[in-house]
């Protein structure tokens, strides 16, 4: 059974918020560190400053309210979705799945844009925001995929396309995995190609360089993800304890994985930061990285593969590896944008995800 929702977040929250903004011990920096050494300071300090004295929740909080959402509980656990249906009769569902540090915020700005052909369908993935934490073992990749299908039959979707970056990049091709006769495709603005020696020798520029970078990212792979994969509950102690310091862990990757000429705005910014805060769901949503570990990634797609390359993400996939494994029926390269394309470039993801799609219905 479904049961409407609305965003409220106590004000006895958000006093106590800002006590912890106001009392936050600042850590020393070494002179000129710039980020070798990680997020400067003054960055967190700018950013905690404006969340405390400029920034307006309750004006997001009522901006996120216009928004058609939901509570279901699916395999024992809350489940907390937008579902925000099209004009048009003939709309084809589209489920989307954000990643991490990234929320259901991350679609916000192209709800309007993609629900001119979709019904559109954002779910938040168990341990993440209004979904709550998990309170069980075993809410990996797959086990969220397997909540998806059942989530969209709930709503009456036998056919419908997936799409998803980052976690939800993972999770958008196990669900194809789990229900290939309902998806018709899948669109993916990420997407690893590692590469063994063999075919390293065979690949063509610049496909050998990023199949390089990716098969090199496990030795250089972004500290979160690996304290999140071995010592989560070590770490929320601190993120769930100090705003400050769940700011800095959350806003180091929002602005080293990006494009610098279309960063994500402040604004936004805070407002995924406030779904970890104001929910306590540091701790679950990291937990994602451990409980997945022994998921692989499914060796291919049973349905038609999009795949949207934005210029500055983590890792750029090489399409020859990519259509030795997948029906690749859509490619495209693009200058901008980065790891959290549909916040940065909302328009050109909107239209690369529409182009798949339209391709392949």
């Amino acid at each position: 059974m479904l049961e409407p929702f609305r965003v409220h977040v106590p004000d006895s929250v958000l006093t106590d918020l800002d006590a912890r903004l106001a009392a936050t011990r600042w850590p020393d920096e070494l002179p000129g560190a710039g980020r070798d050494y990680g997020i400067p300071l003054a960055r967190v300090r700018s950013l905690a400053q404006y969340w405390r004295g400029s920034y307006d929740w309750r004006a997001q909080e009522a901006q996120l309210n216009e928004i058609p959402q939901y509570l279901a509980e699916i395999d024992g656990q809350r489940v907390h979705f937008w579902h925000v249906r099209s004009p048009r009769t003939d709309a084809l569902p589209l489920l989307l799945t954000h990643g991490w540090p990234g929320s259901v915020v991350e679609f916000l700005d192209v709800l309007p844009l993609l629900t001119e052909r979709f019904h559109v369908v954002v779910p938040a993935i168990p341990g993440f925001g209004f979904s709550g934490p998990t309170r069980r073992r075993g809410w990996d990749t797959r086990r969220v995929a397997r909540a998806w299908v059942e989530l969209m039959h709930g709503l009456g979707y036998r056919r419908y396309g997936v799409q998803g970056g980052d976690w939800g990049a993972a999770i958008s091709r196990l669900v194809a995995e789990l229900a290939p006769d309902d998806v018709v495709g899948v669109h993916l603005n990420y997407l690893p190609t590692p590469a063994t020696e063999a075919q390293l020798r065979t690949l063509p520029e610049p496909d050998r360089a990023r199949a390089e970078h990716t098969s090199g990212f496990v030795t250089r792979r972004p500290a979160s993800q690996l304290v999140h994969a071995q010592q989560p509950q070590t770490l929320a102690y601190a993120l769930t304890d100090s705003p400050t310091g769940l700011l800095a862990w959350l806003a180091e990757p929002f602005d080293g994985w990006t494009d610098p000429d279309s960063a994500v705005p402040d604004d936004r910014l805070l407002t995924n930061v406030m779904l970890y805060w104001a929910t306590g769901t540091t701790s679950s949503s990291a937990r994602l990285y451990k409980e997945s570990a022994g998921v692989a990634p499914p060796p291919s797609c049973p349905v038609p593969l999009g795949v949207a390359v934005f210029a500055h993400d983590l890792n750029l996939p090489a399409r020859s590896l990519a259509e030795q494994r997948f029906d690749v029926v859509h490619w495209a390269e693009h200058d901008e944008g980065g790891h959290f394309a549909a916040m940065e470039v909302p328009a050109l993801f909107a239209r690369d995800v529409t182009a798949f799609f339209d391709a392949v219905t």
